[in-house]
């Protein structure tokens, strides 16, 4: 009798181990769940920094003052290392200390925005996706609430607000 009953004991606790391993396997998987969202969530907010940086550097290029909404008649560059070094002055003029890297691709190919001559007017990430935040921009970024796409974050120079709705108006790389 005494052999049964710690058969039926060694069976209790091999369960219980396989349930404490389908409850620890379940923990993991959430935690890497919400650590997946928490650094997106984090490249995010790195690519708003990054993209107002940029947005910055181009409207210093067009001699845009930093608080104007409207188009204005400044031209961006032709290219990002233009910011770097702006070719058209004598000397050194920087609008931009380096070209960043997206910060949700990891990568520093960027998507331009130019307008018909060629001149850039807008950058944005050429991540895939859906952003997380999706309401509560700054002002001078309300062009992004409800935006489907991190490629419909345009950072640049103020341009009217149909240019952006309808990217046929200028040339999106």
């Amino acid at each position: 009798m005494a052999t049964g009953r710690c058969r039926r004991e060694h069976g209790f606790a091999y369960v219980l181990l396989l349930i404490a391993i389908a409850l620890l396997g379940l923990v993991a998987s959430v935690s890497l769940s919400l650590g997946a969202a928490m650094a997106r969530r984090d490249a995010e907010r790195q690519l708003l920094a990054i993209g107002l940086e940029l947005q910055q550097a181009l409207r210093s290029y067009a001699g845009i003052p930093a608080g104007a909404i409207l188009p204005a008649p400044g031209r961006g560059p032709r290219t990002l290392e233009d910011l770097l070094r702006d070719p058209r002055a004598p000397g050194i003029q920087r609008h931009l200390r380096q070209l960043y890297t997206d910060p949700l691709t990891g990568r520093a190919d960027w998507g331009l925005v130019r307008d018909g001559q060629g001149y850039i007017l807008g950058i944005h990430s050429m991540a895939e996706g859906q952003p997380i935040q999706r309401t509560a921009f700054a002002p001078t970024l309300a062009g992004f609430e409800e935006a489907g796409s991190y490629r419909n974050w345009v950072f640049g120079l103020p341009l009217p607000p149909e240019t952006l709705r309808h990217p046929t108006n200028a040339i999106m790389q």
